[in-house]
């Protein structure tokens, strides 16, 4: 599952500038093609973490609740947003300084509750089905963009949206299996995400990345802990350290998928991100027990092909309307 800053694509500083004068042998400059292949590790890297973060949020939440679950987790997250802000230009009072206040929160709440859902999904579903068809979310914000945004969405991209709307039936196989009703989560929370996606590009017109983030965790943990407070429970020891792993992958992922968006364009290193669903097909059918029957993987293939195909003729558009004339 894609983690809580992850459509926020632009750099983030990461430490304050040094103080102490530059050596007298300054390091080379690192060459853009390095740049890139860091950041491309890094996106694997991480979505190796969110994988591994997801199955541990399946495990927990087959015996804790999925909101106590998310609002441990964002507790956590919250101490390293503001740790992030604290340390940026400006400090907590930049990073909290917003043009879109009510959007902002609507995006981090949008955004903890979409997790709680997907984490029930991973209950419900299993991990690799959930993940199948909430790959489609990419396409929803396509089809989403025109109405909300106003933007020309061409019949090659439309036919892409409907080729991935049918990977989705291919996954979930209504009329020829039992349907079952949890099967709705999934696609959601791919909707739920999408709309995430959309608010964050309406309010990167004038908010910052470092604002949006900072509003991302905050407006989240402060709406799931109003939720979560009546799911308390204690937490048995043997599950200690599954709920720390949960929190360590949480803001692992968070920097080194920060570290990655600061050294390339969020829109190359889109298409590495897919490596995602490899690690949970692994993890769920060697650690969790899932199947992975073969209308998945054919459903799985078309969503992924035609998210591929929509990062591809966005590119070309974006290449053609500044290219020289």
């Amino acid at each position: 599952m894609p983690s809580p800053d992850s459509p926020v694509a632009a750099p983030v500083p990461l430490s304050p500038a040094p103080l102490h004068a530059a050596p007298e042998n300054p390091p080379q400059p690192v060459r853009p093609d390095d740049r890139q292949g860091l950041a491309i590790l890094l996106v694997c890297v991480t979505s190796l973490i969110f994988a591994i973060q997801d199955g541990l949020a399946r495990h927990l939440s087959a015996t804790y609740s999925p909101i106590f679950v998310t609002m441990v987790r964002y507790w956590f997250f919250a101490v390293f947003v503001l740790a992030m802000a604290a340390r940026g230009p400006g400090g907590l009072r930049a990073a909290s300084r917003s043009h879109y206040p009510v959007l902002q929160i609507t995006r981090g709440l949008l955004l903890v509750f979409e997790i709680v859902i997907m984490v029930a999904a991973f209950v419900k579903l299993g991990l690799i089905e959930t993940h199948a068809v909430f790959t489609a979310y990419p396409l929803l914000v396509v089809a989403l963009s025109g109405p909300v945004l106003g933007e020309r969405i061409g019949w090659r991209r439309w036919a892409a949206v409907g080729a991935g709307f049918v990977g989705i039936l291919i996954i979930l196989q209504p009329g020829l299996r039992v349907f079952s009703p949890w099967a709705i989560l999934p696609v959601v929370a791919a909707l739920m995400f999408a709309v995430y996606g959309l608010l964050t590009r309406m309010v990167s017109a004038k908010d910052s990345a470092e604002v949006s983030f900072f509003w991302t965790g905050i407006a989240g943990v402060a709406g799931i802990t109003l939720v979560g407070v009546w799911y308390i429970e204690p937490i048995a020891r043997a599950d200690w350290p599954w709920m720390a792993g949960l929190c360590i992958c949480g803001m692992t992922s968070h920097y080194l998928l920060i570290r990655a968006y600061s050294l390339a364009e969020a829109s190359s290193l889109q298409p590495f991100s897919y490596t995602q669903l490899v690690w949970v097909s692994l993890i769920g059918v060697l650690l969790l027990g899932e199947e992975v029957r073969p209308n998945v993987i054919l459903g799985m293939l078309i969503i992924v092909g035609a998210g591929l195909f929509t990062w591809w003729r966005s590119l070309q558009k974006a290449r053609a309307e500044t290219a020289p004339r």
